[in-house]
């Protein structure tokens, strides 16, 4: 789980339930995503060196013990003796929060460095999965250890309650919000990003590691300085990998899902297809896939058509839509390698991407992308606080409780009788929802796993209770309406307002443009294409 901590908050939707929280995330029939930080790094941010690929996954290693600490029990997580991470830093405010993790900013107690904690709770991870993939964050932060433009891991802890990853602090912000920041930019200054961007990918795939939930929110800048590096950061969906290897996990988040994840048959070629998606958004200021729903998207995933007719695509460089269609070929096997994609004549330095500012629609765009993640962060954090540790545990047992046969899947009856027999106060409208949100083959069954996350999901995103509970967050003087400073007032306090024009959040929200967002405009663009809540990992779903 890692990502990388500046000052925002962490990604979505399934931002859990409390305040130890595992971390961030998106829907839950999503995969995760985290916000981690790591270790004091050097300020070179230039090409990524490369090393020869990984043959096996390196044997497990870990943070030397502290000097200010007795070591104690072995940590069921990292199988090491447990350490209070305490006794080395002292921990600040909260700079994010993921599905799987709350990240301090965190300092040590004798040089007084400022780095970022990620804190895991133990008792969110609820598998034997989850224990591993904790445990595998630390091991593939520490291989590539050492990589200029990859957040360093400083140390990883464990005490009774926790696991505790202390990383470099990515101050700087997120790379869309420096973009934006500036307030223009060219093809040219697009393509220099994507090739440190993609010089990253190439530097993991070629250590063996895919990283499995690449997106704009994980590439974040060291510092505030014009110059600062940018760093690759959350390695909670990444693993190892050998050649020819495939994978099945459905993972990431869901504008950036290649068509091969939903197919359950992949391998590092995922990645590509992430950054292409990140380079259609850069330079036009939209997804090029895009529905009102996840599954719409993913349907739009499947299909594959990328549409180059629409402003402002006429107008940018033939040799621009060349690399986009490469990265974004559905064809997995035909698409451009990391190596391929650096010697495209576009990406290189002084190469075709002209130099010419692009148009300012664009960056209008781009900021109400970004805008509406971070409105509907805030309210998704609110809606989850809604549901109490218990509540979430008794659905699991609940629905555990329907799979009668143990068969691992259920079926629509079985979700009415079992439902019904637990006097569960549902109408047959949503049972019918419930039921679309998690069958996502359109079978007719559901797995467990899918089963609970659209559970939880649909008691956070449907339930009118939780809505207004959300809303009423946001209108502090009870008028009945958002006022843009009330909202600003919210993205304050959840340390994800950096002072942009939260005005661009009103033109998509505000159904009648009179200024305000009324409980209809919010609930409106609470239901609508909520792919923040999207996907982060279902182990054992199909989605084809």
């Amino acid at each position: 789980m890692g990502n990388c901590c500046s000052g925002n908050a962490a990604d979505g939707p399934a931002d859990s339930d409390a305040a130890d929280d595992k971390g961030e995330t998106n829907h839950q029939n999503s995969m995760r995503s985290d916000s981690n930080n790591k270790n004091n790094g050097e300020d070179n941010a230039g090409a990524t060196a490369t090393t020869p690929p990984a043959s096996a996954p390196p044997p497990t290693v870990t943070s030397p013990p502290s000097k200010s600490s007795k070591p104690g029990a072995m940590g069921p997580v990292l199988e090491r003796p447990m350490e209070d991470v305490r006794a080395t830093y002292t921990i600040g405010k909260e700079l994010g929060r993921g599905q799987f993790g709350v990240t301090h900013l965190c300092t040590d107690k004798v040089t007084g460095e400022q780095f970022a904690c990620k804190t895991i709770a133990k008792r969110k991870l609820v598998s034997k999965e989850d224990i591993e993939d904790v445990r595998r964050e630390v091991q593939i932060l520490h291989h590539l250890s050492g990589q200029p433009n990859i957040v360093e891991l400083k140390g990883a802890y464990e005490d009774k309650q926790s696991v505790h990853l202390v990383m470099e602090l990515c101050a700087g912000g997120e790379l869309f919000d420096r973009i934006i920041a500036k307030g223009h930019y060219t093809e040219r200054a697009a393509a220099s990003l994507l090739r440190t961007i993609v010089q990253i990918v190439h530097t993991f795939h070629s250590m063996g590691v895919i990283h499995r939930d690449l997106k704009p929110e994980n590439f974040l800048l060291l510092s505030k300085d014009e110059n600062a590096p940018l760093k690759a950061t959350d390695f909670g969906l990444s693993v190892f990998f050998k050649e020819g290897e495939m994978f099945k996990d459905i993972v990431g988040s869901a504008y950036y899902i290649a068509p091969e994840v939903l197919k359950r048959k992949y391998g590092p070629e995922v990645d590509i297809w992430s950054v292409g998606v990140m380079l259609y958004i850069l330079l036009c200021g939209v997804p090029p896939f895009w529905a009102e729903s996840e599954h719409g998207i993913f349907n739009a995933i499947l299909r594959g058509h990328v549409d180059f007719t629409s402003d402002p695509w006429p107008s940018i460089s033939p040799s621009a839509k060349d690399l986009v269609s490469n990265m974004l070929n559905s064809d997995p096997k035909e698409r451009f390698t990391a190596a391929q994609v650096l010697d495209h004549p576009w990406i290189k330095e002084d190469g075709e991407a002209p130099d010419k500012p692009l148009d300012n629609a664009v960056l209008n765009r781009l900021k109400q992308f970004r805008a509406m993640n971070q409105f509907k962060k805030v309210a998704l954090r609110v809606i989850a606080g809604c549901l109490s540790e218990e509540e979430i545990m008794g659905l699991k047992e609940m629905f555990k409780g329907m799979d009668t046969d143990n068969s691992g899947t259920i079926t629509i009856e079985e979700l009415k009788q079992g439902l019904a027999k637990q006097g569960t106060k549902l109408s047959e409208q949503e049972v019918k929802q419930l039921m679309e949100a998690a069958d996502a083959d359109g079978n007719g069954t559901i797995d467990y796993d899918e089963f609970i996350t659209a559970t939880m999901q649909m008691n956070r995103m449907n339930r009118e209770e939780h809505l207004y509970t959300a809303f009423q967050y946001f209108d502090k003087d009870n008028s009945g309406f958002i006022t843009t400073e009330e909202l600003e007032q919210a993205l304050r306090e959840f340390n994800m307002h950096d002072g942009r024009d939260i005005k661009e959040i009103l033109v998509e929200v505000d159904g009648d443009n009179d200024g305000l967002i009324n409980y209809d405009e919010f609930v409106a663009m609470m239901r609508k294409g909520n792919t923040d809540a999207a996907t982060r990992k279902r182990r054992d779903s199909n989605y084809t």
